[in-house]
């Protein structure tokens, strides 16, 4: 406690030198024009007035972190007209006035009444100002002035991170760079030394240093092993006041990791290495595994394998498991003990990734010897063949022998071998083997026509080791022989026309030969020496493996012989020849004149009072055709009466109608068809007005039905008339409707406007009074125009 009174005394005390200094270094330096000052003669004659400095202050300064028992003197305002009777009143104002900072308004002692932090604040600006006391006129002009907080070391260095990570490659130059690292002081870097920094290592000697101005680590020791200590420690210490004593510090970690180079080449951990396999093991199978040691690693630890040299390369392969970075060595082809016993093979290792900085320290391969024994298998009988084949002729006698299988024991023991047949390929039994000599023979006779290969298999069991067996396909081909007579290749049936001409030719027979091509074609056709001078027909062989069958005689009559049966004898080309005796039928049927075939029925030709063919087909002809005349006829009937259009109440007004055909005139009613009154447009049930649209829907009056369609006109044209007069939606409108048909033959001309004059004074209707009653309506709707005028 004693201390830093002591220290806050000296501070204080240092203080109010600066302030002294300050004030002198103002007065002199600053002067301040007043009103009772002297004149200067300036540029062109102009008078400046230049009076002593009295009132002007830049600033003060005040420790920070005072802590003592009195507030703090910061300084001293005076103002040059003050004489010190105490009319002079001194006040204060702007940031931390009254607060912070107070004054003494008959002195102008100013006094600071907290602790300051330059860390939170660096300054003060303050305004001063003289005023009388008694009636507060300003005797100064306000005068602005700083307060500045002087500066401590109270805030020790702080590393931007409390831990660092940093890597750098094992076998690093010295001096080679690893990470910097920063610290920062929040003291005044402008005063004093507080605020300057020094680093240092306090942990990781001799491997790393540490630059005292930049904070850069880098390594001391060359050659740094990672395979020996891969992550290093370091602590760095940041001391403020330039490093000297009375500095705070702080301290980081650093925590630094060796990366790997590829600086160790592969080591196989022995020399040789023993390995086994039995001969009985298939291509491919895993014989061992060797490894070499390489203590990099990632990509600088891989290692590849390969056989170099030995009396085994070709019997075997190496493989990389660069899982385990291993050496896979497996079998290439098969073994076999009783041929070699044993191998050798040359086996190397190399990294596959090499550091061209460190070659130096190569070679980064290794090389091991391999030996590999192999090992006895009882293994199974082989057979001589992986297949045979043996041919044996049809129809040979039980007991034939086939052919002769041979197997033997690859072992050193050669023991004895037994054969048998999988019956499962022989079910029928045909062949039988002799169980010690392999001999196959047959059991019953072969029939190539009906099997022609036999695929059989045979098994070889050693005598003493029943589980060890081979199996071989053995395929025998029945042979041909020619025990097969030719026959006809169809069933033929013949017919000649009852007019065949002598010499004609009316079929073409072919035959068919189970055996062989070789005791088949080529084909021979005759006829019996008994029948070879038959008096019907005649056979040529036509040398193709076919032959035509002819007529030697004109004229054939059903009625005497119908059917005729001829024996031919056909040859086959086998060794010995065969031969069969085939019989065509031959029938004999009627023709017309170009030889078409009509009917090969005895019985219809015994009938010679009845109609011939001709004439009944003829006869039902013309019936046909009256039966459809007759119908043609009543459908043109019906529809002749039948309406085209069907008429709606309100399709038929006091319109103008067009005819193309006008028909007998008015004396020909009987045949006038109403329908032909009707507007086409009407079959779809829809016709169309020309004229204004009701304003209201008219509903039609019980009782009024339309007329049928087949009653006289002049029945229709009246109903129509009394519906139209009694609808009062329906006035006679002017409408035209236009029809395609009007009839030929009537006395009076087209009531079509079309071709009318175009005004009113052309038209005359006077003619329609000589028409008849039936025309009266239009009379007196056409009429005169004097009528017209009159009834309108």
């Amino acid at each position: 406690m004693k201390e830093d009174n002591c220290l806050h005394a000296a501070l204080i005390c240092l203080g109010m030198l600066y302030y002294s200094h300050a004030i002198t270094t103002e007065k002199l330096n600053h002067v301040r024009p007043s009103l009772h000052g002297h004149h200067e003669k300036g540029k062109e004659g102009q008078v400046l007035h230049r009076s002593k400095r009295g009132w002007v202050w830049n600033q003060f300064f005040v420790i920070e972190e005072y802590t003592g028992p009195d507030p703090v003197l910061v300084g001293r305002l005076h103002s040059d007209i003050d004489s010190g009777d105490g009319n002079i009143k001194y006040i204060l104002s702007g940031e931390g006035a009254g607060i912070i900072f107070v004054i003494d308004d008959k002195s102008g002692n100013i006094h600071a009444t907290k602790t300051l932090d330059r860390e939170e604040r660096a300054q003060y600006t303050l305004t001063a100002q003289a005023v009388d006391r008694n009636t507060n006129r300003p005797l100064e002009p306000p005068s602005e002035f700083i307060v500045k907080v002087q500066d401590i070391n109270d805030n020790p260095p702080e590393f931007l991170h409390e831990n660092y990570h940093a890597n750098v490659p094992e076998r690093s130059n010295v001096g080679t760079s690893v990470i910097q690292v920063t610290a920062s002081d929040a003291d005044d870097p402008t005063y004093g030394n507080s605020a300057k920094l020094v680093y240092s290592i306090l942990e990781g000697q001799p491997y790393f240093s540490v630059e005292a101005q930049t904070g850069i680590i880098r390594t001391a020791l060359p050659n740094m092993d990672r395979e020996a200590k891969e992550e290093y420690h370091v602590v760095i210490q940041a001391k403020d006041m330039g490093g000297h004593m009375g500095g705070l510090s702080g301290t980081t970690k650093v925590t630094i990791t060796l990366t790997d180079v590829n600086d160790n080449p592969p080591k196989f951990p022995q020399s040789v290495y023993q390995m086994s396999v039995s001969e009985a093991a298939v291509p491919g199978e895993v014989v061992g595994r060797v490894k070499a040691k390489d203590p990099d690693i990632g990509e600088n630890g891989l290692v590849a394998y390969s056989i170099i040299d030995g009396d085994g390369m070709d019997m075997f392969e190496i493989t990389t498991d660069y899982e385990t970075q291993e050496g896979v060595v497996k079998l290439k082809k098969v073994l076999d003990f009783e041929t070699k016993k044993s191998y050798s093979l040359k086996v190397e290792a190399a990294n596959v990734h090499i550091d061209p900085k460190f070659i130096s320290n190569g070679p980064f391969k290794d090389t091991v010897t391999v030996k590999i024994t192999v090992e006895d298998a009882d293994e199974p009988p082989v057979f001589l063949k992986p297949s045979y084949i043996f041919e044996v002729q049809e129809n040979a006698a039980s007991g034939t022998v086939v052919g002769k299988v041979h197997a033997k024991d690859p072992d050193a023991a050669n023991s004895a071998i037994r054969y048998s047949i999988d019956r499962h390929t022989d079910l029928e039994r045909y062949f039988t083997i002799n169980a010690d000599d392999g001999n196959i023979k047959t059991m019953k006779a072969l029939d190539r026509e009906e099997i022609a290969w036999h695929n059989i298999s045979v098994f070889a069991v050693e005598v003493h080791k029943q589980h060890q067996e081979a199996k071989v396909p053995v395929a025998i081909k029945v042979v041909d022989v020619n025990d097969n007579a030719p026959k006809f290749a169809a069933a033929y049936e013949a017919f000649v026309c009852e007019n065949a001409r002598s010499n004609q030719q009316f079929i073409t027979i072919s035959a068919d030969d189970k055996d062989d091509a070789a005791n088949g074609p080529r084909f021979i056709f005759s006829l019996p020496p008994e029948i070879i001078h038959n008096p019907n027909f005649t056979l040529r062989d036509n040398r193709d493996n076919t032959a035509s069958v002819l007529v030697r005689r004109e004229g054939f009559s059903r009625q005497k012989q119908d059917l005729y049966l001829l024996p031919i004898v056909i040859s086959d080309g086998g060794l010995p020849p065969m031969s069969s005796t085939n019989t065509l039928t031959i029938r004999v049927c009627g023709c017309d004149s170009n030889g078409s075939l009509l009917s090969c029925n005895a019985e219809a030709y015994i009938l010679n009072a009845g109609l011939s063919t001709g004439a009944l087909i003829a006869i039902l002809a013309c019936i046909v055709i009256l039966l459809v005349i007759v119908v043609l006829f009543v459908t043109l009937k019906r529809q002749k009466k039948e309406p085209l259009i069907v008429f709606e109440e309100e399709d038929v007004r006091e319109n103008i109608i067009t005819y193309d055909d006008e028909g007998g005139g008015e004396e020909d009613t009987e045949a006038f068809d109403i329908a032909t009154l009707q507007n086409p447009d009407g079959i779809n049930g829809f016709i169309p007005r020309k004229d204004i649209k009701p304003e209201y829907q008219y509903m039609p009056r019980p009782g009024l039905r339309p007329a049928p369609n087949s009653v006289d006109v002049d029945d229709f044209i009246n109903t129509r008339i009394q519906e139209a007069d009694n609808d009062p939606t329906a006035p006679p409108y002017d409408s035209i409707q236009i029809y395609g048909y009007e009839g030929r033959g009537s006395v009076a001309g087209s009531l079509s406007s079309l071709e009318s004059a175009t005004t009113d004074s052309d038209l005359d209707y006077d003619y329609l009074q000589n028409w008849g009653p039936r025309f009266k309506k239009l009379a007196d709707l056409y009429g005169s125009k004097d009528t017209f005028d009159d009834d309108s």
